[in-house]
């Protein structure tokens, strides 16, 4: 009975967060036209991409406001009126540090890449904040996350065929350096109209199959699921609005939340695949280019820029790229069962 009533929260909750951001975006991307936040595409991008420019950005803002509003209603209907709390007795103190903790990290997120987009934004150039400001910031953000998880209690990482590691004082350096990686990879991946969004909702999706018996945790990751679907609404190609770093830093700090929230941070391998492999071919691009005095293993980095640069559309990487999150994902599950 109680995974049958959180299952009904948690659908309720992200087919809200669906309507609410949806709504939202119809609202805000005129004001975000009239404040002329309009995005600068980067020179070194491809060259069809300039036709986007002016397109309004820090779109992020639509999907968290509609997260934020309708997890905390979500959560306090759950302690007041319904059998299911989101606190009780039963729950360690732990737990409850990671919840809130992650909530608040992944606003902290959300706010570093705000103001990423505030400096391009007003200086009409696409640098915003320096590479060493924000690495800093970002380390400051998940150092005391991992610090208020350590102090919590809550210190501990499940490892696929080994079972719960308490991690002690290691916690804290391993889990600053999968958050702070995974929100670059989430930031790379925004790149094409739709991609980060849809690969993000795949991920969501997958995990919500394993909050079932986490409410709070629930709760968060089907607002995500939910509001990121209204904002592939205005989000799909061609992009009315892009999400900016405000939005991918949030999503990275959210799926950092949440996986670390239910001690599974790992499963962000397999499911993160896509988010990982931009990565990656931006590091294998920049080594290459050293090693051979100029010459490029990729026609252009991230990888989706790759796969443009072959003639492939934008939908379609969105739609390649998803399916190969959703196998990842998969995977991640069967390592859940087995492992």
């Amino acid at each position: 009975m109680e995974r049958t009533m959180i299952s009904v929260v948690c659908v309720v909750s992200a087919l809200v967060a669906y309507f609410l951001s949806e709504r939202l975006g119809k609202k805000l991307i005129p004001t975000l036209h009239r404040l002329k936040f309009g995005q600068v595409i980067r020179e070194e991008g491809p060259s069809w991409h300039q036709k986007k420019q002016g397109t309004p950005t820090m779109g992020g803002i639509i999907f968290i406001a509609a997260i934020l509003i309708v997890s905390i209603l979500a959560m306090a209907i759950c302690q007041l009126f319904l059998p299911v709390k989101v606190v009780t007795s039963s729950i360690s103190g732990g737990t409850l540090t990671r919840l809130f903790a992650g909530w608040l990290m992944a606003i902290g997120f959300g706010i570093i890449g705000f103001l990423d987009d505030f400096i391009k934004v007003v200086k009409k150039r696409n640098l915003g904040l320096t590479s060493r400001q924000k690495l800093l910031a970002q380390i400051v953000v998940a150092g005391v996350y991992a610090l208020a998880v350590y102090i919590g209690g809550g210190a501990h990482i499940h490892i696929p065929f080994y079972g719960f590691w308490d991690a002690g004082l290691w916690f804290i350096p391993i889990a600053v350096f999968i958050i702070v990686g995974v929100t670059n990879a989430t930031n790379l991946t925004d790149g094409v109209d739709g991609l980060c969004a849809s690969v993000s909702l795949v991920v969501c999706l997958f995990l919500l199959i394993l909050c079932g018996q986490f409410i709070g945790f629930g709760i968060l990751i089907a607002t995500t699921a939910g509001a990121l679907a209204g904002f592939l609404v205005w989000n799909f190609h061609p992009a009315r609005v892009f999400m900016g770093d405000t939005g991918s830093l949030f999503i990275g700090g959210m799926l950092c939340a949440v996986t670390f929230g239910i001690s599974r941070p790992l499963l962000l391998l397999p499911m993160g695949v896509v988010y990982f492999a931009e990565t990656l071919s931006v590091i294998l691009q920049v080594w290459y280019f050293k090693r051979t005095g100029g010459k490029r293993l990729f026609k252009m980095s991230p990888l989706h820029h790759h796969f443009e640069m072959c003639g492939w559309k934008e939908n379609k990487i969105v739609a390649v790229f998803s399916a190969i999150t959703a196998v990842g994902c998969l995977l991640g599950l069967l390592f859940v069962i087995i492992g």
